[in-house]
């Protein structure tokens, strides 16, 4: 009975440490890129870090220079986030990379790929894209101008919906994504009405719950450092890495608390724009 009642406590004990362990998850940030406060990705993912760290059940752990030299940093995460330059240079379809992030997706982990990020060749990087995040930047199919518009919430039931609204932003929202003809799996998180000669309802944010277990999140948006200055952008993009962890987002969405200076913070040094 002694024996018994010791296993009970030691099962309980055990459950409730691994009920406790914050999720792993990996930021990624790309090497620069563009002009000053353009594709910040350095200044962007520590300010990620920073608002995960306001959130509890977390632990962000940050990868500097684009693809991490030791891939080990992966092993326990629940979910990854790519803020990087893509196309035919993608660091993750470099290499063997996509099978060693194949496998990860096979085991359930949730993957987030931001701004560029979600541009990859249609022969290799989009067809795991389109699986993994539910889609992807495709040229010359997919455009990229410029834009000052207002951006809609699509789906203000989801979790990744909570605490923000609709708003305003200048950005280079990538429209026309790739998306498979009526995929159940996915679900628009922000629309606008692109382009402004020829409008036509654009998902320029998106979540999908695949078949492995494991969720994605792809946003077009990001180009522009200073957006994180909005409190809706940024609020949705902490939601959605939450959510991709499977972490249990506040009613009143994730804080993401930005104090006086913090935008100036670890932006890359970069020649004067032209």
């Amino acid at each position: 009975m002694r024996r018994f009642a010791i296993c009970l406590v030691s099962t309980i004990f055990a459950a409730t440490v691994f009920a406790a362990a914050p999720a792993k998850i990996v930021l990624v940030a790309g090497t620069p890129s563009h002009d000053p406060h353009e594709h910040e990705f350095n200044a962007g993912i520590l300010l990620l870090e920073k608002f995960l760290h306001q959130n509890k059940g977390v632990a962000p752990v940050v990868v500097k220079g684009g693809w991490p030299k030791d891939e080990s940093v992966f092993d326990g995460a629940q979910a990854l986030v790519f803020y990087e330059d893509g196309g035919s240079a993608h660091p993750m379809i470099q290499g063997n990379r996509l099978a060693v992030l194949g496998k990860l997706m096979q085991k359930g982990v949730g993957l987030v790929c931001l701004h560029y990020a979600v541009e990859a060749p249609k022969e290799k990087g989009g067809p795991e894209l389109l699986e993994w995040i539910g889609g992807y930047y495709e040229r010359p199919y997919s455009q990229n101008p410029i834009n000052d518009v207002a951006v809609t919430q699509a789906s203000p039931q989801h979790p990744i919906s909570r605490g923000w609204k609709s708003f305003q932003g200048r950005d280079e929202w990538y429209y026309k994504i790739r998306f498979r003809p009526d995929d159940k799996r996915v679900t628009p998180i922000l629309t606008t009405m692109l382009p402004k000669e020829a409008p036509q309802r654009e998902t320029i944010a998106w979540a999908v719950e695949r078949a492995d277990g494991g969720r994605g999140f792809g946003f077009t948006g990001g180009h522009y450092h200073d957006n994180w200055g909005i409190a809706e952008f940024r609020r949705m993009i902490v939601n959605a890495v939450l959510w991709s962890a499977k972490v249990d987002i506040p009613r009143g969405g994730a804080k993401c608390d930005l104090a006086p200076g913090d935008l100036a913070k670890n932006q890359d040094e970069k020649p004067p724009k032209k």
